[in-house]
């Protein structure tokens, strides 16, 4: 099951974890918060943003560090309509909306609502107006069937529960010939998972292996600057 917990634990330490979905959860008892309480809950809300920020784009994350070698071997062209599934903080989202142009449009595709308000923010402020922020489903990815000429998955895909039903709805959001690009950690068979990486079930050969029996078509593995302990890999949906 792909679960908000689960995709926030991906980069987030799980004392700041408890304490963000506890502050925005936590049911109040009649009485407990009027107005003004409410207002301060919101400040407190965007105070948390900043340790986003800092906990997903840090140097020491691969696919921050080297994110502008990402986007290019993604090679995304004006006009292009894609999709960041699991868009977290919206990195990529906003790197590709500057990529696809004022024609182009990209959706921002995320289980959990906060990111998705995070992501408009800074759309907003940037003065990007090209992302749709998409709230998604655990077993699908609520986009228009084909309508996506590029879908790119960085650092999700293992997360994903019932990855046949995701992938497949992924499939029907793509135009015939159009790409999907995944992006996550490698492990080899056999290989002794780092502390972080526990969660990690498979790697490269298992996805490609996935995701040609759902009826995608592998392309190519693409060396990435920067990248190594993450693989790119590009797939399409056939030509009808």
């Amino acid at each position: 099951m792909r679960t908000k917990t689960d995709l926030l634990k991906t980069n987030i330490g799980a004392s700041f974890l408890i304490a963000l979905l506890g502050a925005c959860t936590q049911p109040t008892n009649e009485g407990d918060a009027g107005p003004d309480d409410s207002v301060e809950a919101v400040v407190e809300q965007h105070d948390y943003v900043d340790v986003w920020l800092e906990q997903l784009e840090v140097g020491s994350r691969e696919l921050y560090s080297a994110r502008e070698s990402v986007v290019d071997s993604v090679g995304l062209s004006e006009g292009d309509v894609v999709a960041d599934i699991g868009s977290g903080t919206g990195l990529y989202s906003l790197l590709f909306a500057e990529e696809v142009g004022a024609s182009g449009r990209v959706f921002a595709e995320d289980i959990e609502p906060l990111f998705l308000d995070l992501v408009n923010q800074r759309a907003d402020d940037s003065g990007i107006d090209n992302i749709t922020a998409v709230l998604g489903r655990e077993n699908d990815v609520s986009l228009p069937e084909k309508s996506i000429d590029l879908v790119f998955i960085a650092d999700t895909y293992h997360y994903f529960g019932d990855r046949q039903a995701i992938m497949k709805s992924v499939f029907d959001s793509m135009k015939p010939g159009g790409e999907l690009v995944i992006v996550d950690y490698d492990l080899e068979e056999g290989e002794t998972r780092a502390s972080d990486k526990q969660h990690v079930r498979f790697g490269k050969a298992g996805v490609i292996s996935e995701l040609e029996y759902i009826g995608f078509e592998f392309l190519e593995d693409v060396a990435v600057e920067g990248l190594s302990e993450n693989y790119f890999v590009r797939f399409k949906r056939p030509e009808e």
